[in-house]
């Protein structure tokens, strides 16, 4: 993995360079850990032609020789982002870019205030995460992993689905499994949801008992490898009415028209416009209340975002979700959830659990 970490770089190196910048300061731990390895928890990455030093406190200098191959380790010498500026100050580095979204103005304070007057810090969002969105093979690798993972702890966490038991139980068994199958723990924090609490797209489990004849939703993900899964299935506890396999018929036609639509060239916004579509005609358009999906990797929610409106064509080796969902005031919820691999002319679905209403 050395030589991908190096090769990353390089490509940040090339972004620098169009832009005219002499480093790039990364402070977003996912970031760091996909330029280098390091999987600490506090340091601020600095990418420049010389070579990429972590700048870094001393419960992580040795964590960080050990995982940043290639990178030096610089030992701060106080608060961090002090340091930072003086490590820019004696450097004489003049332009660095910052990702504001990620930086506090009490951080960028701090580091202008021991950087001197001629160092400037320019905005440059987005550069690592435009080379995340792309996964290569290994990760994709990873990735298939953790989605066959997240089913088989879903196909598991079913076997809990009865009336009485809690939200909560059901959530905290699938989060067991996990950790038992190997992952390092959930993407996020699992939904499960039962009755008119499956309208909120992100409820969490609550101490509720499942009742008989009521929708359940089920949303969960893994993180395996350091990537992460993201999955959504609805049960009914009992036999459906025909009000409900109405819905769950239409979100499952979105679901699939969505998917199908993905490949490298389309916009995002014309992913979710296939999905929007089908749903109209259902009549149900208006309780699809969230955007079709997002992009996922190191972080649960990347880029792209597949939402209405959205002009960024997809390309080869981004992974999205596809995940529409219809949401009732007071009565439930319905959502399907797939991860998705773009390819040239095609797609590839690592998400394996039948789609198919399951009454249990």
């Amino acid at each position: 993995m050395s030589n991908q970490y190096a090769k990353r770089r390089r490509a940040v190196l090339r972004a620098l360079n169009e832009r005219a910048l002499d480093c790039l300061l990364v402070t977003h731990a996912p970031n760091w850990y996909y330029l280098t390895g390091f999987t600490g928890e506090s340091g601020v990455l600095v990418v420049c032609g010389g070579g990429t030093t972590l700048v870094t406190d001393g419960r992580f200098t040795v964590q960080a020789k050990e995982e940043a191959r290639g990178v030096r380790v610089e030992l701060q010498q106080g608060a961090l982002y002090g340091a930072l500026g003086e490590f820019l100050r004696k450097r004489g580095m003049k332009r660095v870019g910052f990702d504001p979204g990620q930086w506090t103005v009490s951080q960028l304070k701090a580091m202008r205030k021991t950087a001197g007057g001629k160092c400037r810090a320019i905005e440059a969002g987005g550069i690592v995460e435009q080379l995340r969105s792309k996964k290569d093979a290994q990760e994709l690798a990873v990735m298939r992993r953790a989605a066959v993972l997240a089913g088989e702890v879903l196909e598991e966490a079913l076997k809990l689905v009865r009336p009485g038991v809690r939200e909560s139980e059901i959530a905290a068994e699938i989060e067991y499994q996990m950790k038992r199958r190997g992952a390092s723990g959930p993407s996020f924090e699992t939904i499960v949801a039962s009755g008119a609490r499956g309208a909120l797209p992100h409820a969490r489990p609550t101490a509720k008992k499942l009742r008989k004849n009521e929708l359940v939703v089920l949303d969960l993900g893994a993180i395996l490898g350091h990537y992460c899964s993201d999955m959504t299935r609805t049960v009914y506890v009992g036999r459906a009415p025909k009000r409900f396999r109405g819905w769950y018929r239409a979100v499952q036609d979105a679901q699939a028209a969505g998917v199908a639509a993905v490949r490298a060239g389309v916009t995002c916004g014309e992913v979710d416009a296939a999905v929007r579509e089908v749903l109209k005609k259902s009549g149900l358009d208006a309780y699809f209340v969230h955007s079709t999906g997002h992009g996922l990797g190191l972080e649960v929610h990347e880029e792209p975002r597949v939402a209405k409106g959205q002009t960024i064509r997809l390309e080869a080796g981004n992974v999205i979700t596809i995940e529409p969902g219809v949401y009732v005031e007071g009565v439930g919820g319905i959502r399907i959830e797939d991860d998705v691999v773009v390819q040239a002319g095609t797609n590839e679905v690592l998400t394996r659990v039948k789609r198919d209403l399951i009454e249990l």
